[in-house]
């Protein structure tokens, strides 16, 4: 399937930064300190689990060794540790944020949603993931296929809006013919999942697929439910491979795919470290630079594959350069992704 120009913008826009070299004061900064990393997720969830593994190995690659010190502060789909961090917190590097990307989309795409912080302005450390996002549905119940979710009628969890289980659920909705009805009020997947199980609701749609095998990978392994669609810019080789069918196969008109590129280009910074706005020069770099070295350590990624997470890291500089590039979408397709997210 050929690129689109957002699908080709936003993927050359990952390309490899250039590091650059700390300066020599740059030891001295982080000695004796600690950095605080709010968890804009609750515990358990991917987010969570992400952010606790890059906190066992950031600090090491930070001149002056810091203790990362991780504390879950949910709500608002992240926004409420982004706005901490932004209006509250120190702005002197001791205090950084995981934020899902819905809350960076959020002030985009969400017309009357409260501004707990500013996505152009916050300075962006660098993200761990690339993410592919999934729908998935309890093996025993009603959807086998996707195609069963076009035609029979039931009931898909979310959190709340700016969150991808709800915009995502609501996007397939309006975009594709979903016929499911979002249930919203979960705390996060791991809630949902248990829900499944109970058989509150049918299915997940906008599950991240790394953090799904992460959770839950006894579902995979014991075949305990469908897995009906992958939702990226681009197809993800492991669920081709399964057989899994690509969103764009139900997005049939040139306007209705537009819309979805700019709803799932979040995706492409999916697991985001934030610092606040105004942190100095250096700090900043000393940070950024960690964040990097982390990605390649060794040791992190053991910790990684241990924990059943994907990596796929793009660096701060990258980031701040896509969130200003999706925010200055095009109006008109601005306005219909606002509709295509709502209930």
């Amino acid at each position: 399937m050929p690129s689109t120009p957002m699908q080709g913008a936003l993927i050359a826009l990952a390309g490899a930064a250039t590091l650059v070299a700390l300066p020599a004061s740059a030891a001295d900064y982080y000695a004796g300190k600690s950095i605080d990393m709010l968890i804009g997720s609750p515990p358990a969830g991917g987010y969570d689990i992400y952010a606790r593994a890059l906190a066992r190995h950031y600090g090491r690659h930070i001149p002056g060794n810091p203790t990362i010190v991780p504390k879950n502060m949910p709500g608002a789909a992240s926004a409420r540790a982004a706005g901490f961090l932004s209006t509250i917190a120190p702005k002197d590097g001791t205090v950084i944020a995981a934020v899902q990307p819905g809350a960076i989309m959020g002030p985009l795409l969400e017309e009357k949603a409260e501004k707990l912080f500013d996505p152009t302005k916050v300075l962006y450390l660098g993200t761990a993931n690339n993410g592919t996002r999934v729908c998935v549905s309890w093996k025993e119940g009603k959807y086998k296929t996707f195609e069963d979710v076009l035609t029979k009628p039931g009931s898909f969890g979310g959190v709340s809006q700016n969150d991808s289980t709800h915009d995502y659920g609501q996007m397939l909705r309006h975009m594709a013919g979903a016929q499911y009805t979002v249930v919203s009020g979960y705390p996060g997947t791991n809630q949902m999942g248990l829900a499944m199980e109970r058989g509150e609701i049918e299915g997940v749609c906008g599950w991240d697929w790394a953090s799904f095998k992460s959770q839950r990978p006894d579902w995979l392994r014991d075949n305990k439910v469908n897995v009906l669609l992958q939702v990226g810019l681009e197809p993800n080789e492991e669920l081709t491979k399964m057989g899994v069918p690509h969103v764009f196969k139900y997005i049939k008109s040139d306007e209705n795919r537009k819309v979805v590129e700019l709803i799932i280009g979040q995706q492409v910074f999916q697991r985001s470290y934030i610092a606040p706005p105004d942190l100095p020069a250096e700090p900043l770099k000393i940070l950024r630079t960690a964040f990097d070295a982390t990605m390649k350590d060794p040791e992190f990624l053991a910790d990684a594959e241990k924990m059943r997470i994907d990596i796929s890291p793009l660096p701060g500089a990258k980031v701040q350069e896509i969130v200003l590039s999706l925010h200055s979408s095009p109006r008109d397709v601005v306005e219909k992704a606002r509709r295509a997210i709502k209930p």
